[in-house]
């Protein structure tokens, strides 16, 4: 029987010292790969699971910048196209159903346009972890008929639902600059308020069902009284009944997907939340007449107007709501946009 030889004592060692280079070799090229990643800012971070910043203040610049330019272009030709990758949710709606009519009724384009401007843009910038990011921008627009220090802001609120993805507008709200809030910060970045959070009067998911309730009934709820809740109810029933004229109001709420809730939290304990809906108004005329409608309505017309014309409302709503324990008045509507994305005649 062959008898197996022991490795003489110099050649172990040296297959020892060669082992320990190769290993020295691979842990140095594995230490400089490394720093040269984070010195170019490569870092692979796991969005799921980590909070980051929805967005640089560089980004956040030239995406205002961006939805401008689109906007601009779309506004004078008013080709819907022109900017439908940088619109979305409720204000994407309501945008491409106007430039959609008003193509139709002006083919030639805006003859009026005058280019939107915003400026003394501020950010508001929360830190989240995984998609969808968002983040604010509270803007100055020229589009105010009052000018000076009283100047309406034009707040808008960018999202983004992956890394591939544009940054598009999916919520626009015009408030004075009393109605916009101090938001809470957190590590200089500003902290969003979770859909069914419990530290507020009404849970941001919960406000479209609310809201849409309370126009239906008027029952006293959570919502302060003013021109977007009171005033707005006794405005559709004094149109309800009219001579020759029956107008109903159905409301929903609508949350799916870029409608979602979005809410920050604020310095009081509060937050600002915006939120969307859609209502369908149906008018019947009398026998031997026809329900009248213009002609951005007209442009945007299914089927043939005999008896009914329903119209398909976009609503979308931006609301200061207070902290939880409120026994009042928890929410108060700040502002309101909405705008006819169809209409059916039968």
């Amino acid at each position: 029987m062959r008898r197996l030889r022991r490795p003489e004592p110099r050649r172990a060692e040296q297959r020892r010292t060669r082992r320990r280079r190769a290993a020295d070799t691979l842990l140095a090229a594995a230490t400089a790969s490394v720093l040269a990643l984070t010195a170019s800012g490569c870092v692979t971070v796991h969005g799921e699971r980590e909070l980051i910043p929805a967005a640089t203040q560089a980004e956040a610049e030239q995406a205002l910048k961006d939805f401008t330019v689109a906007f601009n272009k779309a506004d004078k030709a008013y080709d819907p196209a022109l900017d439908a990758e940088r619109v979305t949710g409720p204000l994407g709606e309501i945008n491409q159903a106007g430039l959609k009519s008003r193509q139709v009724t002006s083919p030639g384009g805006n003859k009026e346009h005058q280019p939107l401007e915003l400026t003394d843009a501020k950010f508001v910038i929360p830190r989240k972890a995984g998609w969808p990011r968002w983040f604010v921008a509270d803007t100055d627009s020229n589009r105010d008929t009052d000018q000076g220090a009283g100047d309406n802001r034009w707040v808008l609120v960018f999202l983004k639902g992956s890394a591939s993805q544009l940054w598009e507008v999916a919520y626009l709200s015009i408030l004075t600059p009393d109605e916009v809030p101090a938001f809470k910060t957190d590590a200089g970045f500003a902290v969003p308020v979770a859909p069914d959070t419990a530290d507020l009067a009404v849970a941001p998911e919960a406000l479209g069902e609310r809201y849409a309730a309370f126009l239906k009934d008027g029952q006293p709820g959570p919502f302060a009284a003013g021109p977007h809740t009171t005033e707005w109810r006794a405005e559709r029933q004094k149109a309800a009944n009219r001579p020759g004229l029956v107008t109903q109001y159905v409301d929903q709420p609508e949350s799916r997907g870029d409608f979602a809730p979005l809410g920050l939290a604020t310095e009081d304990g509060g937050a600002l939340v915006f939120f969307a809906t859609r209502y369908f108004e149906r008018q019947t005329a009398a026998p031997g007449y026809r329900p009248k409608v213009g002609p951005d309505v007209k442009a945007l017309l299914t089927g043939e107007i005999k008896s009914t014309v329903t119209k398909r409302w976009v609503s979308s709503q931006s609301v200061l709501v207070k902290p939880a324990g409120t026994t009042a008045d928890g929410v108060v509507v700040v502002g309101r946009l909405q705008g006819v994305t169809a209409a059916e005649g039968s």
